[in-house]
């Protein structure tokens, strides 16, 4: 797997300061074989693990340069999830416990944000089901009525302000279901990472893969489930970190000084190995 991020400037920048959430997590769905970041120029880079466990490597240039090109490159094993615990009953989630320890997980954010008619739509979808029913429920809700429009939304809409367009792509999908199982009192964060497009891919054959985002939900311990297919999350699914929404796991993110950014090109490319 292969994620390219090449910016271009106007004029020379002076000193520049990034970080990278582009490594893949190991948990009980993945393994991650090898992973490096790469930059050219090159650059001086450390690593380390922020308050939400995803890997963040920071670096640092301060020669002059009017390109920055950041690789992350990994080989992860994938396999299928296992069965959401189906033991967590609704008083269970409003317990003191569950609800002091999930406390950033329960609580509306920017992105994120409470509003009467999501809140009323949870009822709704919580109605007569287990937590385990609910969620598989909203994020069906959302699939069927949002419409998949690249360009529809940007980087800092809100979920209800594409609820009320009932257009989007993955992170705004992934955002309106949030609102919707954190209204219900269901645990639940957001997922950054990748999504091979062809789940019978020939090995060995490399495509253009896509950045994607969905959630997590805790009913008794973490799965996943993908609102913008409607599905599980699967061996097609690459995950590189968690939080609260976007916010917490932006790609790349940094300050620099000197020349205006006028080129951003991303290319995400993955080959099935096995």
């Amino acid at each position: 797997m292969e994620h390219t991020t090449g910016y271009g400037y106007d004029a020379p920048v002076t000193s520049s300061y990034n970080e990278a959430r582009l490594t893949p997590r190991s948990d009980n769905r993945q393994t991650v074989i090898l992973s490096r970041v790469e930059t050219n120029p090159a650059t001086r880079s450390f690593r380390y693990s922020d308050y939400w466990g995803t890997a963040v490597t920071a670096f640092d240039l301060h020669a002059p340069h009017r390109e920055l090109e950041v690789v992350g490159l990994s080989v992860v094993e994938t396999d299928e999830p296992t069965e959401p615990e189906e033991d967590v009953t609704w008083d269970d989630l409003t317990s003191e416990d569950v609800v002091d320890r999930f406390n950033e997980q329960l609580s509306y954010t920017r992105y994120v944000p409470a509003d009467r008619a999501l809140s009323a739509l949870a009822r709704e979808l919580r109605g007569g089901r287990t937590p385990v029913e609910a969620v598989i429920a909203t994020c069906d809700r959302v699939y069927e009525e949002m419409d998949y429009v690249p360009g529809a939304t940007a980087v800092h809409t809100s979920a209800v302000q594409a609820w009320n367009e009932r257009k989007g792509v993955c992170q705004d999908y992934a955002h309106l279901t949030l609102v919707l199982l954190r209204s219900m009192g269901i645990p639940s964060r957001y997922v950054s990472g990748y999504l091979h497009p062809k789940p019978d891919a020939v090995i060995g054959d490399t495509v253009t893969g896509e950045s994607h985002a969905w959630i997590e939900a805790w009913t008794g311990s973490w799965w996943g489930y993908d609102p913008t297919n409607a599905k599980h999350v699967g061996e097609q699914h690459v995950t590189i970190g968690v939080g609260r929404d976007y916010s917490d796991v932006p790609p790349l993110q940094g300050i620099f000084s000197g020349g205006r950014a006028t080129d951003l090109e991303v290319v995400v490319k993955i080959t099935r190995l096995a």
